[in-house]
């Protein structure tokens, strides 16, 4: 019988490459994607494994704890990997609520229904809860985030992400449900939804449009390939004990404005400028509230226990980030214009 795994989100950035590698790369397991296709979610990320034997999709919410209770019950789960979420920080600030709602409830509900229909029988069953490094709140200059770094969330989507944390490893604690959870540093590379600073950048330099960067554009983040998460992802939860918590690195340390500036060296390259063309469009806008200064991921635990290490140092992903980008002028077009959103009408309605 084959291993039948539900994954949330299936149809965002993150969510759609681990679809497509546990589709493409265990054929003998039966993938469900659960996504409510709110703006980030795109069916038309996945149009290379959607007609494969194994994949199926479901259109549904996971704030309705009765639709989680009846797939469950529908579907008979062996596993969950959790990524379905609202994540946007800027969103998050403008309606915190609906970061609740979907981030806390519904991961909550999927908690209870697992629960319910594993019913104690946890050894061959698994609840892979997917996270962010934002739940630690912010660095200074020196130092990294661990696996034991107190949790400090500055913002309403990383005080959601946290508290669904806490409620996953409750869940283990209280009634010894298999979890394991991953922390993971930000991610870049292809179909990623044209409002993160990256792609937004990629889209606007390509369209001669002012290229926002907060602040000063002195914040650090740590960037990985999303290719590189979605191998993580595997690993962990093929290998990693119940219980246990995995942060996920790119070890790649960027100032957001040299990030930018590197990036408007590769467009001018690609789109064959003049160089220093694209820097031009740089605009600095105001700062986001309560924007986290710096974050740096240890992966050491993942590296040392799983065997775990990125592939790509970031100039060479992005290059290839870039490349994809402008190799698939449709499906941004369609994104940022909106049109991708009739993409489940007309493939997926009647099947």
């Amino acid at each position: 019988m084959k291993k039948k795994i539900l994954i949330t989100g299936g149809a965002g950035f993150i969510g759609s490459h681990v679809v497509r590698r546990f589709v493409s790369n265990y054929p003998d397991y039966e993938i469900l994607n659960l996504d409510v296709l709110t703006y980030a979610g795109n069916l038309a990320n996945l149009t290379d494994v959607e007609d494969l034997p194994n994949y199926r999709f479901v259109k549904a919410d996971i704030t309705d704890a009765l639709a989680m209770n009846d797939l469950f019950e529908q579907e008979n789960f062996d596993a969950v990997i959790h990524l379905a979420a609202e994540s946007h920080v800027d969103r998050s600030i403008a309606d915190p609520t609906a970061f609740v709602m979907t981030n806390v409830i519904g991961t909550v509900n999927l908690l209870n229904a697992a629960r319910a229909h594993w019913k104690g029988d946890y050894d061959k069953k698994r609840f892979y809860h997917v996270s962010t490094d934002e739940v630690y709140g912010a660095l200074g200059e020196t130092g990294m985030f661990t696996e034991t770094t107190a949790y400090d969330p500055h913002s309403p989507y990383s005080a959601s992400k946290a508290s669904s944390d806490h409620f996953v490893r409750a869940y283990h604690d209280t009634y010894g449900l298999d979890v394991v959870i991953s922390n993971c540093s930000n991610n870049y590379g292809s179909h990623h939804f044209p409002e993160k600073l990256i792609p937004l950048a990629i889209n606007n330099i390509k369209n001669n449009l002012p290229v926002p960067v907060y602040g000063k554009g002195e914040n650090v983040r740590d960037w990985l390939w999303v290719e590189d998460h979605a191998r993580a992802i595997d690993v962990i939860f093929h290998e990693a004990a119940t219980g246990e918590t995995y942060n996920i690195g790119g070890h790649n340390e960027w100032k957001n404005i040299d990030l930018i500036h590197l990036l408007c060296d590769i467009m001018d390259r690609k789109l064959n400028r003049t160089p220093g063309d694209s820097a031009k469009l740089i605009s600095f806008v105001t700062d986001r509230a309560g924007h986290d200064l710096r974050y740096a991921i240890d992966s050491s635990k993942l590296q040392n226990k799983l065997n775990w290490v990125p592939s790509l140092q970031f100039e060479e992903g992005l290059e290839k980030t870039v490349e994809w980008y402008l190799e698939n002028e449709e499906w941004l077009s369609n994104v940022t214009s909106g049109n991708y959103k009739a993409y489940y009408e007309t493939q997926y309605q009647g099947r």
